[in-house]
């Protein structure tokens, strides 16, 4: 009876001890220690999407290039370590995020309500809207003329939220990478119209003729960095690196880098 009684002790030491080291590790998280882990570790995981020039694609070397892959660079260079890049699309960016599998998002990521709810984002390194993008042999003209047909469209993205609600009768088809997927299949003409951020549409049919977008912007929003919830220190200093971007000029520097000296980059204000 004794040895039973003092078994029971020891198992309930055991779970007090289990229960107050993951309060430890929630505790830890809390205060911020996801910034130091990565610097530790010496390398950072960062979601990427080299999937929609000229905010990610593969350069003729086959190498990672675009604005957000700079800023992806920039980012692991500020903190003092190495990037680790790990492609995501869609839904798998905040999925990703939320199990653990990487430290930070820097994917043309809207920040909307709906993400909030599940990731923090930091203040906006970039602010888009979505446009509507149609072969110039078409005939389309206007935005209604497209219910009914087939729009290619990422999966998980702003403009598939944006279409569901507006286009109840479309037929969205979706693609895990606008570039070249999505382009292809415009391209060959299997879908009627695409719809991505006005950052990727503009430069797509800037250097192709035989494209033509449509002439209004929908849904404008901010492109924000995403971390898992629950790190705060993170978070303050991933704002101070994005107010440094914007307040140094480098912003409007590195948009017409990629977008051309003749664009005008969206005006962003920086938490300072």
């Amino acid at each position: 009876m004794a040895e039973a009684w003092k078994s029971r002790r020891m198992n309930h030491a055991c779970i007090v001890t289990l229960i107050c080291c993951c309060l430890a590790l929630q505790a830890a998280v809390a205060t911020g220690e996801a910034l130091q882990d990565i610097r530790d570790r010496g390398s950072i995981r960062i979601g990427v999407s080299p999937g929609a020039a000229p905010l990610g694609f593969y350069n003729e070397r086959n190498e990672p290039v675009g604005y957000d892959i700079d800023m992806a660079h920039r980012f692991a260079a500020a903190l003092g370590v190495e990037p680790e890049f790990v492609n995501v699309y869609g839904d798998s960016r905040v999925t990703m995020l939320v199990s653990g599998q990487l430290d930070i998002v820097i994917a043309n990521m809207t920040a909307t309500e709906t993400r909030a709810k599940s990731v923090d984002f930091s203040i906006p390194y970039l602010r888009t809207g979505l446009r509507i993008i149609v072969r110039e042999d078409s005939g389309i003209a206007s935005f209604e003329e497209l219910d009914g047909h087939k729009i290619v469209v990422g999966r998980g993205s702003s403009g598939e939220i944006f279409l569901r609600e507006a286009l109840p009768d479309a037929d969205l088809i979706y693609t895990d990478s606008f570039s070249p997927n999505g382009v292809l299949l415009l391209r060959q003409g299997r879908v009627a119209a695409a719809i991505e951020d006005n950052s990727i549409i503009d430069y797509l049919a800037a250097r192709n003729p035989a494209y033509r977008i449509l002439p209004d912007l929908y849904f404008s929003g901010p492109i924000a960095m995403g971390i898992a919830k629950g790190n705060p220190k993170f978070l303050q200093w991933i704002n101070q690196f994005v107010s440094e971007y914007i307040d140094s000029g480098d912003y409007e520097r590195q948009f017409t880098k990629w977008w051309g000296k003749d664009t005008t980059p969206p005006p962003l204000e920086s938490a300072r």
